[in-house]
């Protein structure tokens, strides 16, 4: 009886120790998602956020290399960045009403084009749609103080409104949305 009773124990042992091998998880992803979220103060309702992958650098030419100058580019990796407005913003002469946007850019030598387009849930810029774009807005590209090695995007609020700063490699541009 006991030699029965060890051979089902060992039996179910064995089952149990298969099940907890064939659990795996992938590696972490190399351009992890992010998120940033605008907020005049913590206790504040969102203005806006932002979810986007940040990508390396990993040694690499960025801009004019591996983000081409002139192009549109999903300001990120893999999917294309999100853009969440909470209450309505204005983007230059646009007033943006509350909902998702995919946000592009066209990243140039002294300056960018800042793309808030209509399409959602995209891979990439391979199906960008210039006739989606529901604004466009033009902003000094900046020489950063220090390089940043992963793509970085942050929110400076206050009571006009909020700034979104895009920072990557040496460079970084900051992109205004004003309460109207």
């Amino acid at each position: 009886m006991k030699k029965i009773i060890l051979i089902v124990f060992i039996a179910f042992s064995s089952l149990a120790f298969q099940n907890l091998q064939a659990q795996s998880f992938p590696d972490m992803d190399s351009s992890p998602m992010d998120l940033s979220m605008a907020r005049v103060d913590k206790k504040s309702l969102p203005l806006a956020r932002v979810i986007y992958s940040r990508p390396q650098k990993k040694g690499r030419d960025i801009f004019g290399g591996l983000v081409p100058y002139g192009e549109v580019w999903r300001t990120g990796a893999n999917e294309a960045t999100e853009l969440t407005i909470y209450t309505p913003l204005k983007f230059g002469n646009t007033l943006l009403k509350p909902g998702t946007y995919t946000l592009y850019t066209i990243p140039d030598e002294e300056n960018w084009t800042i793309i808030v387009n209509s399409d959602t849930n995209v891979w990439g810029a391979f199906s960008y749609k210039k006739e989606k774009d529901v604004a466009r807005i033009t902003v000094p590209c900046e020489q950063a103080a220090a390089p940043i090695e992963s793509l970085s995007m942050i929110f400076k609020t206050d009571s006009k409104g909020t700034i979104l700063m895009i920072g990557w490699d040496d460079h970084y541009v900051e992109i205004p949305f004003k309460k109207p």
